[in-house]
C-alpha cells in the first residue's frame, strides 16, 4: 500500500469541493464541504487556498469568501459582460450617501446606526433602509449599551457589488489625524 502525502489528497478532493460549490444554493461552510465530502476540516481549508489560488485573476469565475463561507462566482472583471448576455442593467448605483455609510459599516463592522450616525455627522436612517433592502447589509445583533441598538454589517452581495472576494480585499483603513489644537498653537508662536 502506497502512502499518499498530505498534498497529494487535497489535490485530488480540489475537484470534489469545486463541484460542492458549483451546485451549492449559496455559501458554504468548510464543516459542510467537510460532512458532505467525509473527509478532514484541514484539507477542506488547504483545498480552499489551492483553489482561490488557481482562481484568483486567471478564470471568468472567482471564489469568494465571507466569514468563513465560501461560494463560487462570477469573477468580477466580468461583471458588464455577465449583465449584458442576461440583459440586466446595473441598477443598484449607490448613492455618495449611501456609498460612505457601506465604507464604514465595511471598515468598523458591527456597527450601530448611532456610530455611524457619530461618524457622519448626520442621521443614517434612510441611507441604512435602502443598503437593507439591496441586501448589502444586514443586522447581526445588538450592542450591549443602552437601549440596545442593532449592530449591521455587511454581506456577501456586499462583496460581489463591490467585486471582492473577501473583507480582507479592502484597502487599508488609513486616516489622518487632525493636527491636535495644542501643536498648531505651538506652530504659530514659533
Amino acid at each position: 500500500m502506497t502512502d499518499q502525502s498530505p498534498e497529494m489528497t487535497v489535490t485530488n478532493h480540489i475537484p470534489r469541493i469545486e463541484a460542492l460549490l458549483f451546485v451549492a444554493s449559496g455559501p458554504a461552510t468548510v464543516s459542510q464541504i467537510s460532512e458532505a465530502l467525509t473527509i478532514p476540516s484541514k484539507e477542506v481549508e488547504s483545498a480552499m487556498v489551492q483553489l482561490q489560488q488557481e482562481y484568483s485573476g486567471r478564470r471568468g469565475i472567482a471564489i469568494q469568501s465571507n466569514g468563513g463561507r465560501y461560494q463560487l462566482t462570477t469573477a468580477a472583471e466580468y461583471a458588464g459582460d455577465v449583465e449584458k448576455f442576461l440583459g440586466i442593467e446595473s441598477t443598484q448605483r449607490l448613492s455618495r450617501a449611501g456609498l460612505e455609510t457601506m465604507a464604514i459599516i465595511a471598515y468598523k463592522q458591527p456597527i450601530t446606526r448611532p456610530g455611524i450616525d457619530a461618524i457622519r455627522g448626520v442621521s443614517s436612517d434612510g441611507v441604512i433602509k435602502s443598503l437593507l433592502s439591496k441586501g448589502l447589509i444586514q443586522e447581526v445583533g445588538r450592542a450591549d449599551g443602552p437601549g440596545r441598538p442593532i449592530l449591521f454589517s455587511t454581506t456577501v452581495d456586499f462583496l460581489q457589488h463591490f467585486g471582492l472576494n473577501s473583507l480582507e480585499q479592502l484597502p487599508p483603513y488609513d486616516v489622518e489625524e487632525p493636527e491636535s489644537e495644542q501643536s498648531r498653537n505651538t506652530l504659530l508662536k514659533d
